[in-house]
Order: structure tokens, then sequence, then C-alpha cells
């Protein structure tokens, strides 16, 4: 998987996915003063890429849930990789809104959901882990059984961590910031030096 890593990580650099400027930080929503930002949408606008992306994903499914009856995207990023990778894999999928609709049958999961089905959860990116989790819950509310979570990428923050094994659920990623911080380096996007601030930004949040 270590390959597979370093290739999901090489092709968020050259797309730019993931933006790293340690000498002039992004200011994340919620105001803190980021060396690394990361819109993992941009996968989904080139071709090699999204196979990559989506292959990468089908791949961790079958080794680490082959039981897996349907995939479950996060809103809204979440659903178009749910929906591609279900297609690779012959499976159903839906996708969990973020809010009940206000209007007809005001739905928070959209498709069908069987109880007692045995569901992976779809996302593009993990830092916090509360929006993925918020997923895990409705879907575990609605009778599903939960098996795990994949994405393309996390920071690795310990608060998402630490939330993930709370809920008593896994997560599986393509990719990561660690190995992500090694490519750059290698590349010639960012020092060594830079890429230990950069850790050093995660491991301190």
């Amino acid at each position: 998987m270590k390959e597979l890593s370093e290739q999901i990580a090489a092709d968020l650099l050259r797309i730019k996915a993931v933006f790293l400027r340690p000498q002039e930080p992004f200011t994340w929503a919620s105001g803190i003063k980021s060396p690394i930002y990361c819109d993992n949408r941009l996968t989904l606008s080139d071709v090699a890429v999204r196979e990559d992306v989506e292959n990468g994903l089908a791949t961790l499914i079958k080794q680490y849930y082959p039981e897996a009856e349907v995939l479950m995207g996060t809103s809204t990023a979440g659903i178009a990789h749910a929906a591609i990778t279900a297609t690779k894999l012959n499976l159903p999928m839906g996708y969990v809104r973020s809010g009940a609709k206000d209007h007809g049958r005001q739905n928070r999961i959209e498709g069908r959901l069987v109880p007692g089905q045995k569901v992976v959860v779809v996302e593009d990116l993990i830092s916090t882990a509360g929006s993925c989790l918020e997923v895990v819950e409705v879907l575990r509310e609605a009778g599903a059984e939960v098996l795990g979570i994949v994405s393309i990428f996390t920071y690795g923050m310990q608060k998402g961590l630490d939330r993930i094994a709370t809920a008593k659920t896994e997560n599986h990623s393509l990719s990561n910031l660690d190995v992500l911080a090694e490519v750059a380096v290698k590349e010639g996007y960012i020092s060594a030096q830079e890429k230990n601030e950069l850790i050093q930004f995660r491991d301190n949040l």
C-alpha cells in the first residue's frame, strides 16, 4: 500500500489538489493559519488522477471490507467518489445529506438502505473527522452495520484519530500528510525544514 499512498500523494501535488505554503499560510474556516490546504474535488477533473483515486478506493474496500454490501458517500464531496467506486465494485450506493430535506419525504439518507446492511462510508478528506462520524451515526441509527470509512486523504490529526476510535470505527485513507510531505520534499515542492514545520503544525493542533 505504500506505493499506492505515494502515487496518490504525487497525484494530489501535481494537480494542486493539495497546496503547501509554509511561508504564506492559508486561513481555514476555523480561523487557523495553516501551511496546507486540500481540495480533493479537483481529482474529479483530471481523468488519470480520478482513475488512480477510484481504483485505489476500490482496492481499500476489497482489502479491508470484502463483505461490504453498499457504499454511502458523505455530502457533498464523497458522493461522486462513492458512485464511481460502487460502479467499479458492482455495489449499490447512496449518500447522507448534511441535513434532512425540508420537503418531500424529508430524507437524510438518499438511496435504498436496508436495516442490517453492511455499509462502507466514502469520504474525500479527514481532518477532525466530525462530518464523516456524523454520517456513521446517521447510518447506525437507520439500522446499518457500518464496517468503516475509506477516504482519499487524511491529515492524521490526533483529534480525528481519537474521535474515530471513540466512535468504534476505523478509517483507511489512500494517502496521508506524512507520506505527502515526504513526496513533496523528494519532488522539490518544499525543503526538508519546511517538511518538519508542516508535520509539527499538524502535531500541535
